[in-house]
């Protein structure tokens, strides 16, 4: 894979200009270090016995951090902070680490935070924009959503998004937002570049779905898991309380069944998952309803999962996008509900089923402890990227560092659950569900 995708990163120029965040090159001497252009993180970590091959610049991670020289002077930056997208837990936390490490760090005066996503850009919206300062941002992280606004759509009106940056005399742009923002800032930086203008574009990912490619882990997505855990507890609760009960969840995972099966793998409860990545089917000897319809013979009640993204190439009949340009899907969960409901009416066996979407709960609650801290930082190293004139970069977690991701790498692709690997088997373990729903890998 490493082979495939070149992960050099642009600049915009020689930096020249001495760092006032005042750090060491000197190890043992107690004293925090800068990063250097030197310092990498592979791709691959599995290795064979033997001879290695060696490696290039555009098969390694650039580590992110403080740099000793920078490109810009703290004193003429404008920088600019927007939020695209639907609600992710920690959006807020993110927004506040990157004013404060601008503000207290490089000594920066003029932030700007750009209202209800690229929309904020544009004249047609007359949005205008917050000033940010330490004092606004204070107490931020303890809320949900975002404190800037967000909105879908508007990455597209490229041209007069950069017209807007150049009027507000913007030296860098923040974009903290999921893989349709970040194609939307790639577009953008690439406008920039076509106008000669010397303007950094750095985004943060954001993503409850953890699906951005290369990235081990996008932010909110410890709470979201965590959240998801009380809510299949409740339905637990529901369903063991009554005469072959069912409860029924729907979270997030458009593409990607990641939250689906921690969830499982943290509650415990959980007894079927089902996600995009795996295919079933609802009839048959050997379909999720048959199986179900066991589960209850046996043990009384069941507890299922469903990402929203499942069933999707069954169900959806007219494909249509939204501003974002993602698939407007059919409700998997209410359609299995319905489905269920009507499948055991017909055997005439009673069932109790409650079905439970917290989806929007979920995406508006405070960020975790452990997603607070993440974002910290995450933010912190998109500020020191941008002071040292890194652009079309994606700040992301690789094997536990923080690094440079190149923008056109992180939104080639989708990250999924790899069926045959480890985590989806952890998930078989946790739940005891059939390997696979699909009538035609076995024999009646």
């Amino acid at each position: 894979m490493s082979e495939t995708f070149d992960f050099t990163i642009e600049e915009l120029g020689k930096r020249n200009i001495k760092s006032p965040i005042v750090m060491s090159n000197i190890e043992g001497d107690f004293i925090a270090n800068y990063v250097t252009d030197n310092q990498f993180i592979r791709l691959d970590v599995d290795v064979i016995l033997g001879a290695q091959p060696s490696l290039e610049r555009s098969q390694v991670f650039e580590c992110a951090g403080p740099r000793e020289m920078i490109y810009f002077m703290p004193a003429h930056v404008h920088a600019g902070i927007v939020s695209c997208g639907g609600l992710c837990p920690g959006i807020n936390d993110v927004i506040r680490a990157i004013v404060r490490c601008l503000w207290y760090r490089y000594g920066v005066r003029r932030i700007s935070g750009i209202r209800y996503g690229y929309k904020g850009f544009l004249p047609d919206y007359q949005y205008g924009t917050k000033t940010l300062t330490p004092d606004s941002v204070d107490d931020i992280h303890k809320l949900g959503g975002t404190f800037l606004g967000s909105a879908r759509g508007g990455g597209k009106e490229v041209s007069f998004i950069v017209d807007a940056m150049e009027q507000l005399n913007l030296n860098m742009l923040f974009t903290i937002g999921g893989d349709g923002t970040q194609r939307g800032s790639l577009d953008i930086a690439e406008e920039i570049g076509r106008r000669q203008l010397k303007i950094a574009m750095v985004g943060i990912p954001k993503t409850v779905d953890n699906d951005l490619s290369f990235i081990q882990k996008s932010f909110g997505f410890d709470t979201a898991v965590a959240k998801a855990v009380e809510v299949v507890t409740a339905a637990h609760m529901e369903a063991s309380s009554q005469i072959n009960g069912i409860g029924l969840v729907k979270l997030m995972g458009r593409e990607s069944g990641f939250i689906a099966a921690h969830t499982a793998l943290a509650s415990h409860e959980v007894n079927f998952v089902l996600i995009p990545e795996v295919p079933f089917n609802l009839e048959g000897y050997n379909g999720f309803l048959h199986h179900l319809e066991e589960r209850l013979k046996n043990r009384k009640h069941a507890v299922i999962v469903v990402a929203e993204g499942a069933m999707q190439d069954q169900l959806v009949t007219d494909v249509k996008t939204d501003a974002s340009g993602n698939l407007k899907m059919v409700d998997v969960g209410t359609y299995l509900r319905d489905r269920i409901q009507q499948y055991f009416d017909e055997k005439k066996l009673e069932i109790n089923l409650k079905y439970i979407d917290p989806s929007y709960q979920i995406r508006s609650a405070p960020a975790a402890p452990s997603d607070s801290i993440y974002c910290e930082r995450l933010g912190n190293a998109a500020a020191h990227a941008a002071m040292a004139g890194k652009t079309k970069v994606i700040i992301g977690l690789v094997h536990n560092e923080f690094v440079h991701l190149p923008m056109k790498a992180v939104v080639s692709r989708r990250n999924h659950v790899d069926p045959e690997g480890n985590l989806w088997r952890d998930t078989l373990d946790a739940t005891h569900q059939p390997v696979l729903m699909v009538n035609q890998f076995e024999s009646k």
